[in-house]
């Protein structure tokens, strides 16, 4: 809403003027609603006739677990903790933040360092910039996300760029200052970059494993405490099972663990057989709420390739301006700083194309994704992205005209 306020209300004749953000009332209605998001969940819980114990958990035996001075056993267990974020071990680390530190934060920080790659520091960067902070984005490698598709990322780069984000590419092996006052950060080439009110760290998490005293339980686990499971979430003890974020190899998304978890209910406990209930972990699709949006699923074009061959792999890409922007576009006509852009591309397998990757940023790809995610998942071809009638005008209409149409019947040379 800032954002459209301070660069898109104006190009529609509105005249808006962003006069700074209340940060305590943004602060106590996002409070708020987590509050009563977790009342609902506890009422669900209790109307569903689930006895709720709050404590440190730990085991005492396989199947057993101690809360307080209380032991509690079941027939069956799952274990779904979650994760923590990591912070590095450089001198003064005490001086920095990580991401839940972002929610404890009492006002807006002037300027911000936020040190990561992935979705979490992305997503924070970009909100902090868009509410007004001056944000610097520490990252070690030459671009964020290296693990999606660069072609889409480098459009999200260059936007948050246009934002105002400033990437620096680097380590930081130490931070010097106060808490309450600026730091500074010096990267491992003995560079430093000053004045920042906060140093927010987020540079991955790691499983809450590490109280639970498993080794009572004979599961087994990894050196960072990931919990080994098979592929129908059980570890190696008989009735023990394990979702989410603290499996290993596992895909670190809250609707994953969620899924995880309903299937495994509709085994133990409806009846559902082994083989519908057992987690998908391919084509999973994911969304970055980066500053803009990504929303991918499936290969990238180089895992495409690794896994198929160059020869099997055919890519379709659309890049555009939503007409979101497009008064933007016409009232500058080419000058000036140019519109957000909003791009898709389409990674494809063999002679009939089936779809085996969907990558895409800019404005409303995560609802976009949604819906075609199900015809991935379900086999769809080029040409049957390319039979659906496009709905006008809309962005997701993009995704079923991109050149060539009806890609089954392009001449082979």
């Amino acid at each position: 809403m800032a954002e459209e306020i301070q660069h898109d209300a104006s190009d529609y004749g509105i005249n808006a003027k962003l006069e700074g953000i209340d940060w305590r009332t943004l602060v106590e209605k996002r409070d708020n609603y987590v509050i009563r998001l977790n009342g609902i969940y506890a009422n669900n819980l209790e109307n569903s006739g689930i006895t709720s114990i709050t404590g440190d958990a730990t085991f005492v035996g396989p199947k057993e677990v101690q809360v307080g001075d209380k032991t509690y056993s079941g027939d069956k267990v799952l274990i779904a903790v979650g994760g923590t974020p990591e912070m590095p071990d450089i001198p003064g680390i005490e001086l920095a933040i990580n991401s839940d530190g972002f929610f404890e934060l009492e006002s807006l920080p002037k300027k911000c360092a936020v040190v990561g790659s992935g979705y979490i520091a992305v997503e924070l960067a970009g909100v902090l910039q868009a509410l007004g902070s001056d944000v610097d984005l520490f990252i070690r490698g030459e671009m964020p996300l290296r693990t999606m598709e660069p072609d889409v990322v480098e459009i999200m780069v260059d936007e948050m760029s246009a934002m105002g984000v400033t990437w620096v590419r680097g380590e930081i092996n130490e931070l010097s200052g106060s808490k309450d006052g600026p730091k500074t950060a010096t990267l491992k080439t003995g560079e430093k970059y000053e004045g920042y009110d906060e140093v927010l760290f987020a540079i991955g998490r790691k499983p809450v494993t590490d109280t639970l005293n498993l080794e009572k339980t004979g599961v087994e686990t990894t050196a960072r405490g990931e919990i080994v499971v098979d592929d129908a979430s059980l570890t190696t003890q008989q009735d023990v099972y394990a979702v989410g974020d603290i499996i290993t190899g596992a895909i670190q998304l809250t609707p994953v663990a969620i899924a995880a978890g309903r299937l495994l209910s509709d085994r133990l406990f409806n009846g559902a057989p082994l083989e519908e209930t057992k987690m998908d972990y391919d084509m999973v699709p994911t969304v970055v709420f980066s500053h803009p949006t990504m929303a991918v699923m499936g290969l990238t074009e180089a895992e495409a390739i690794a896994k198929y061959g160059a020869d099997e792999v055919t890519c379709h890409k659309s890049t555009w301006v939503n007409m979101m922007y497009s008064r933007e576009f016409l009232v500058q006509d080419g000058h000036g700083p140019k519109p957000p852009r909003t791009r898709a591309k389409i990674v494809c397998v063999g002679k009939e194309q089936r779809v085996i990757g969907l990558h895409m940023v800019g404005l409303a790809v995560d609802e976009i994704l949604q819906g075609f995610g199900v015809a991935i998942k379900m086999g769809a071809t080029k040409a049957d992205f390319d039979s659906i009638v496009a709905l006008h005008p809309t962005s997701a209409e993009e995704l079923v005209t991109i050149p060539p149409w009806q890609a089954k019947y392009k001449p082979q040379h």
